[in-house]
């Protein structure tokens, strides 16, 4: 996948995107898990504990530990295959959906210059809000 712009704005917008989740007040995310996140909501499912290890060649136990903690801030969550009992799928949430879309705004306001990527907390639920 390439990228459009230059390298340099690519990596302002990400550091322009990793800053406002960190000025937050939702969920803390580590690489790891903002990266099983992305997987789940970006690729074309059903997923699985092993295909997400398989596609981004960590352990199972290690994307174990990524999904317990998108499963108690309620991101994503796993259930029993119906067809494989052995097998765990993962589904997103309505939450999980909500800080994507939100996710995409800070970094769509980051792409467009913006130089300060705020976060603002909703009444219930924090959420990314460009300002």
């Amino acid at each position: 996948m390439t990228l459009p712009g230059n390298p340099d704005q690519n990596i302002g917008i990400l550091r322009e995107t990793i800053v406002a989740l960190v000025r937050s007040d939702g969920p803390d995310l580590s690489a790891r898990q903002l990266a099983v996140l992305l997987t789940v909501y970006l690729g074309e499912g059903p997923h699985t504990v092993r295909g997400l290890a398989n596609d981004l060649n960590v352990s199972k136990p290690a994307i174990t530990r990524a999904l317990d903690r998108l499963g108690e801030l309620d991101l994503a969550r796993r259930k029993v295959d119906p067809a494989d009992r052995r097998s765990v799928l993962v589904q997103r949430t309505p939450k999980g959906t909500t800080f994507l879309h939100d996710l995409r705004n800070v970094m769509t306001e980051a792409a467009k210059g913006t130089t300060e990527a705020k976060l603002l907390a909703a009444p219930e639920q924090p959420a990314l809000r460009a300002v």
